[in-house]
């Protein structure tokens, strides 16, 4: 028991005055003469013991009462262990897209808003985080409406970030009581082990849970087969558990064009097919219905006219290998002899090619700085003869990188830079056992660029950066079998694609996203993206060849947009979320270092709430006050 105001005590002291007067008896006795005492001796024997009795009684009944009075004013209460201190509490409330997940009274998110606004006691300040919005120092009254009209986010934060994001929050850990509340599912994707720790933060978990929970999600949409006059689309879906047959549904904007049935196989995976005609415009959707979670039912794309990228290649001896490479359906190739080169057509290009130039005229190396200035692209392929001083001109420009001298002795191109744009997508597994190719001669550079490929002894065969590719050695049949490895379609239809990028079938929300588009507006002409709900002007800049559109924190959901100047729809993209949380796998609770792990946020706060609690005892020594009050009437009145 604790005291509000402790000095009131040293009055106790006091009590040693009646308890005094009471032994010394300072009243004086006068005698009183009388014939015959002998007869009223025993009656005033009596008469002093029952006089004595009642003296001793009051005495003490008076102590008590000026104890419990003074006990009052002392103020005395009891307090749970943390009462004393600063309380804080932080809350986390996942509003990712796995709370969508159904129970019998609605989302799991709702449950929980519900169940928050509930628990927490009216008058207690708190500060709530989600997923992406904050709010610091709040009451229940303050965000009621926030918490009711909180949006889902594919946003999901993981458990190191949490941390992070909540000690950030506490004012002052060392002299405060800090609660951490973590509302959420517990996707097992959000790290089970984090680096961070939390010191002097008490962590509750409150897991919210779906009983008999399966979900169907439509993972992607890729390109089985293409023809001039149809488009085949495959389309993979999977379940977190066994599910009959599901229908399919196929839209172009709002029209239904197609629809069949998705079966599962025992890994619960299921493959369908779409047949489209080629070169028509599409703002597709896929679409699905199921019991499990909402945002993967949809898949969003969009197929745009199909636009060519341009290609040229100066070479100062026909070539038909990269005739070969870049076709007339995808792209435009032209190829021009150095001699006959039209310096008028190079501006509106997306990819120039110097396919083993001897010299590079100085003419064409300022117009190709320019060019690239502009957002174009160069591959440079030098020479077996190539004056070195004349490729430096050009290739110190671009990169600081110059070439050094000549090396003989057969090589053979190694390694391969699998992380890297160009060939991030070629491989499904790092190949060991590969036929790489070899060459004759190369040139050793002084440069700090990348490496895509690499020989056998570590120097670079191909360098990149900045839109310019350099070759270390030419790679024409007689110095090289290059052409004919299985390298050199993807290093060149690579090369050629990321010249302009087109938009493809869709985009992820979250990634940064590069599209290229083959116009050039005019002077204060804006380009906007937009749909039914929401309109944005994108980051763009123009070149000389195109207009360069990049999206990363806009749009935040998942749809259909037309790209617009104007009135001018000038194509069309799609944007859908990561399927990551489709995935029903959650984590064991008991691997993270908790104070407590809890199914109702109300048992969470029952718990706080009898730790901070103070019980004021002063009233209780009132009514005892008051008790020996009437005591002391008592004995008073009946007891003679």
């Amino acid at each position: 028991m604790l005291f509000k105001h402790p000095d009131l005590l040293w009055l106790l002291f006091l009590l040693l005055i009646p308890v005094v007067i009471h032994l010394f008896q300072l009243r004086r006795f006068t005698k009183t003469p009388f014939t015959n005492v002998k007869f009223l001796k025993k009656v005033i024997a009596e008469s002093r013991k029952s006089n004595v009795l009642k003296k001793w009684l009051l005495l003490f009944t008076r102590l008590l009462l000026l104890i419990a009075l003074i006990l009052a004013f002392a103020q005395p209460f009891v307090s749970g262990k943390s009462a004393l201190k600063n309380s804080q509490i932080v809350l986390y409330l996942d509003n990712s897209f796995s709370m969508q997940a159904a129970s019998e009274t609605g989302t799991l998110m709702e449950n929980m808003v519900q169940e928050l606004l509930r628990s927490i006691p009216t008058e207690r300040s708190f500060t709530l985080f989600t997923n992406d919005n904050l709010f610091r120092d709040v009451k229940t009254s303050d965000i009621k409406n926030d918490l009711l009209a909180l949006p889902y986010t594919g946003n999901q934060l993981t458990l190191e970030e949490i941390y992070l994001k909540a000690k950030s929050l506490y004012l002052d850990r060392q002299n405060s009581e800090n609660d951490l509340i973590l509302i959420s599912d517990f996707q097992s994707h959000v790290s089970v082990q984090p680096t961070d720790t939390l010191v002097d933060i008490n962590l509750h978990l409150v897991r919210a849970h779906s009983k008999n929970l399966i979900n169907v999600a439509i993972d992607t949409l890729y390109t089985k087969q293409a023809t001039p006059e149809t488009l085949h689309l495959i389309c993979e879906l999977s379940s977190s558990d066994k599910w009959e047959d599901l229908p399919v549904s196929l839209f172009n904007g709002d029209k239904l064009i197609a629809k069949t049935s998705a079966v599962f196989n025992e890994n619960h995976k299921s493959t369908i097919a779409f047949t489209l005609p080629s070169n028509k415009v599409i703002n597709g959707k896929i679409s699905i219905s199921d019991q499990g979670l909402e945002y993967d039912n949809h898949l969003y794309f969009a197929i745009n006219k199909k636009e060519k990228i341009k290609v040229l290649s100066i070479s100062e001896e026909k070539n038909q290998f990269l005739n070969r490479i870049f076709r007339e359906d995808e792209f435009l190739y032209t190829d021009f002899l150095l001699k006959s080169l039209n310096y008028g057509i190079l501006d509106s290009q997306n990819l120039i090619i110097l396919n083993e130039l001897k010299v590079i005229p100085i003419a064409l190396q300022n117009t190709l700085r320019s060019f690239v200035d502009n957002g174009g692209e160069v591959v440079i392929i030098p020479h077996l003869d190539a004056d070195l001083d004349n490729y430096n001109l050009l290739v110190t420009n671009f990169s600081n990188t110059s070439l050094v001298a000549g090396m003989l002795g057969e090589r053979k191109i190694s390694t391969i830079s699998f992380e890297h744009p160009l060939y991030e997508h070629v491989f499904e597994e790092k190949v060991i056992n590969f036929q790489y190719p070899s060459l004759q001669k190369y040139y050793k550079i002084k440069s700090n660029l990348p490496q895509l490929l690499s020989l056998d002894n570590g120097d670079p065969f191909l360098v990149a950066a900045q839109g310019v590719y350099l070759f270390t050695a030419p790679i024409s049949l007689e110095n090289s079998n290059f052409t004919r490895s299985p390298l050199i379609v993807p290093t060149f239809y690579n090369m050629g694609w990321n010249s302009l990028k087109l938009s493809r079938y869709y985009e992820l929300i979250g990634q940064k996203t590069i599209v290229d588009l083959p116009v050039v507006l005019e002077r204060n002409k804006i380009i906007k993206v937009s749909n039914n709900n929401m309109e944005f002007i994108p980051y763009q800049q123009t070149y000389a060849n195109k207009t360069t559109l990049t999206f990363e924190e806009i749009p935040t959901t998942a749809g259909n947009y037309n790209i617009r100047e104007g009135d001018n729809t000038m194509a069309l993209i799609s944007f859908n979320n990561l399927r990551k949380e489709s995935n029903l796998n959650y984590l064991n609770l008991n691997d993270l270092p908790a104070s407590s792990v809890n199914d109702s946020v109300e048992r969470v706060f029952n718990k706080i709430e009898n730790d901070t609690s103070i019980n004021e005892l002063w009233k209780w020594f009132v009514i005892l006050a008051l008790a020996f009050i009437l005591i002391e009437v008592l004995i008073q009145k009946y007891l003679k």
